[in-house]
């Protein structure tokens, strides 16, 4: 089934990024890319959860002002879609060989070569989180740093192979119905959003659900396979060179292993910001708590916002409740708590 923009409401508004979509041939299939901006910047590529495009996964970052301007103002964003996840994307062949999540991975240098881009900047969330931080494992030399959200670096537990098989025989036998629905939901938000009998669903899930209405089943069902084939990077983070900036719901059911992340990587290559109340899809849920952790983060790299954007009282987290300092690189792995809606009161100082 195709995946129409207009299906997109209420908290997802329409994203007219002017971008221009690229089906590149690889050897395990198509892959779509939407670029956006200027292809003379540095290059940023993001990358995808299950069931998701760049659009539904993304969009509420890039719709904020003060995150678009920080992003596009410094990078041209190279949207990598799962194969079959784009726009209007047709169902793939059943029998057609189910790319691996290595096959996955290496779609992505085979897209980096189709443009000749050298060394980029990476988003992931979840999955796709996984898939870049193994793509920046294997070719270390290609990246300049990392943007995860609520990533993960461990083969499937037996309580997600449970899931995931039980979503993987849904999807294949009945499609996208109100069950794999639900167990969707609930990786990507959090209760706060989620609802119960007595509050009713905020929009930003209800505009998620119709987007799923629109997903191809088959095509999901084969993203679900490679995800469920991954194996064990753990120890494999050591080796990792480039920055790396970590973002994480606390009830997302990746938080763990998002810390474990953090740890692995060590204090002086990676910085974590735990979102409270927020679950795995930050960039959706919580956009604005991103901000100035990432706004801090680029500057390590020499990436500036717009002068006429600074100090927008439009993010809830202003310098008076973060020091940019924080998060320069040589000063990362503090653990922040920003708080969506409010700023905790700072404490006075006390006079001897």
């Amino acid at each position: 089934m195709a995946d129409s923009g207009h299906s997109i409401s209420v908290t997802f508004p329409s994203f007219h990024s002017g971008g221009k979509e690229h089906t590149i041939r690889t050897g395990c299939g198509s892959v779509s890319v939407t670029v956006c901006g200027d292809q003379e910047k540095p290059p940023l590529i993001t990358y995808p959860d299950l069931a998701l495009n760049h659009m539904s996964c993304f969009q509420g970052l890039f719709v904020s002002p003060e995150s678009a301007s920080l992003l596009l103002h410094n990078f041209c964003i190279y949207h990598i879609n799962p194969p079959g996840h784009e726009l209007g994307a047709a169902s793939i062949g059943i029998d057609d060989p189910v790319p691996s999540i290595e096959d996955l991975c290496d779609q992505i240098l085979v897209v980096l070569n189709y443009f000749r881009l050298g060394s980029v900047m990476c988003m992931g969330a979840m999955a796709g989180a996984y898939i870049l931080t193994l793509f920046s494992i294997k070719y270390g030399e290609r990246v300049t740093g990392l943007i995860l959200i609520s990533p993960i670096c461990k083969a499937p537990s037996w309580t997600e192979r449970f899931y995931n098989k039980l979503t993987s025989k849904t999807l294949y036998y009945y499609g996208i119905c109100d069950l794999v629905k639900e167990l969707l939901i609930h990786r990507y938000f959090s209760k706060e959003v989620c609802g119960n009998p007595e509050v009713p669903e905020s929009d930003m899930v209800v505009a998620c659900r119709k987007l799923l209405d629109k997903r191809d089943s088959i095509n999901v069902w084969r993203y679900l396979q490679a995800i469920d084939s991954r194996r064990d990077i753990t120890e494999e983070l050591k080796s990792l060179e480039c920055k790396t900036i970590i973002f994480v719901g606390d009830s997302s059911p990746f938080h763990d292993e998002a810390l474990q992340i953090a740890e692995k990587l060590g204090t002086n290559c990676s910085a974590l910001v735990e979102v409270h109340a927020c679950g795995s899809m930050v960039t959706q849920e919580q956009p604005h708590a991103m901000l100035i952790p990432l706004e801090n983060f680029l500057k390590g790299f020499g990436l500036y916002r717009p002068c006429r954007y600074s100090n927008s009282p439009r993010s809830p987290l202003g310098p008076s409740s973060i020091d940019p300092e924080l998060l320069y690189p040589e000063k990362m792995g503090l653990k922040l708590r920003p708080i969506k809606l409010r700023v905790s009161p700072q404490p006075r100082a006390h006079k001897n």
